[in-house]
């Protein structure tokens, strides 16, 4: 990683990328077995047979676990570690074994706290693609932020 990142270092419209995982079958369902326990996340079969997803998908929620592997990765140097205070995430596309991922986070806003003169917080919006460049999560998340020490 690189040097610490401070709240002074962002501003709207800073990127970072990182990227890029494989999706593999097996992964999607031991983590469908150990915390999204829905036949289509973990029997081929049965993910086919739905009609939204048409084969085995991956969990919403694994897809978020892979996604803050890689946010980890592009801005894990903040100062204070990846802290969040509160976001929204929307999964526009289903994810598949054998799909390659990859995250574009894009700085919205910065704003120093009011009442905490030492931090401030950052709302970044982290959009995962598949290979075929199609968002297939989008995460807009405020992160809190240490100031840069005097």
């Amino acid at each position: 990683m690189s040097e610490a990142i401070f709240l002074e270092d962002l501003f709207p419209g800073r990127r970072f990328t990182a990227g890029s995982v494989m999706v593999d079958a097996e992964e999607v369902k031991r983590f469908a077995a150990l915390y999204d326990p829905q036949p289509f996340h973990m029997d081929e079969e049965a993910g086919a047979a739905h009609p939204l997803f048409g084969r085995l998908a991956a969990s919403g929620w694994h897809t978020a676990g892979m996604t803050m592997r890689m946010v980890v990765q592009a801005i894990g140097g903040i100062s204070g570690g990846i802290v969040g205070g509160g976001g929204e995430i929307q999964w526009t596309k289903p994810v598949y074994p054998g799909d390659t991922l990859r995250v574009e986070i894009e700085v919205l806003e910065v704003a120093p706290s009011r009442s905490r003169p030492d931090r401030g917080s950052a709302l970044m919006r982290n959009t995962t693609f598949n290979q075929h460049d199609e968002p297939v999560q989008i995460f807009t998340v405020r992160v809190v932020v240490p100031k840069r020490p005097v």
